[in-house]
């Protein structure tokens, strides 16, 4: 895929999830265009291997982003080791899926948390300290799910929109500091978190029938659309939802529950 060298130059930026997957893809490339980039994720592994792939003008820190006091950290190291902060990715997620008749509380809140609890608070101390330079831009990871259903997925689709939602209120308030706000969208992609289903032949087909453009998307292809929307070429773009899903969303969404099983409650 063709970089745009030299894009970054100069800018600092944070990547929340950057050890794998979409988060790796956009500090990957981040990186490439020539920004300085802290990646941060629990999985320290998966740091020092991306710190080991990319050496200067990278900096790991290990946090969880559902703490708030790990964030304010994150952020603080960015500016303190690289000077300031220009640009955030919030890539950071997961799910434990679950029937709603089925789904336990504390799992409704990792969900929750992880999808969008992370996301407030990561936008919160990232604007405290680029609202310092006047300038700034900011790209929240929502999900195809913010706007389409699916079984077992209560959970994760609500964060998700509230990701949505939540990117659009940080726009109106963050303009007066500079610094815009927009959303991803991505349908399916192949990242470890999806592995479950590109293992099952089955589920993927299921998938793939509803997706226009044939096949899954690979990180990468989340990453350009990302810091497009960062970069000075999206100026004048703030508060938007770029929907980046092959034409998933024209088509619906796949009853997955033949590879989830029943409902488990019987009343």
């Amino acid at each position: 895929m063709t970089h745009s060298k030299g894009r970054f130059d100069g800018k600092v930026a944070m990547v929340t999830g950057a050890a794998s997957g979409i988060g790796r893809a956009i500090a990957e490339r981040l990186h490439a265009e020539g920004a300085s980039v802290l990646g941060s994720d629990v999985n320290v592994e998966g740091l020092d291997t991306l710190g080991e792939a990319l050496g200067d003008r990278f900096l790991a820190r290990a946090g969880d982003v559902t703490v708030e006091a790990d964030v304010a950290l994150m952020v603080d190291a960015a500016v303190d080791h690289f000077g300031g902060l220009h640009h955030a990715f919030n890539v950071a997620g997961g799910n434990r899926a679950g029937y709603l008749l089925d789904l336990e509380a504390e799992d409704w809140d990792f969900t929750v948390d992880l999808c969008l609890k992370s996301v407030f608070l990561c936008i919160k101390h990232q604007a405290r300290r680029m609202g310092t330079g006047k300038a700034g831009s900011i790209v929240n990871i929502a999900s195809l799910n913010a706007h389409v259903p699916m079984h077992a997925g209560a959970a994760y689709a609500t964060a998700k929109a509230g990701v949505e939602m939540l990117t659009k209120n940080a726009a109106l308030e963050f303009a007066e500091l500079g610094i815009r706000v927009n959303a991803v969208l991505p349908g399916l992609v192949e990242t470890p978190l999806t592995r479950r289903h590109f293992d099952n032949p089955d589920a993927l087909a299921a998938f793939v029938a509803r997706i226009p453009e044939g096949r899954a998307a690979q990180p990468g292809e989340i990453a350009a659309p990302a810091l497009f929307l960062a970069s000075d070429d999206a100026s004048y773009v703030n508060g938007s939802s770029l929907l980046v899903d092959g034409a998933w969303a024209v088509s619906g969404y796949p009853d997955m529950r033949p590879f989830r099983g029943p409902v488990k409650w019987n009343g």
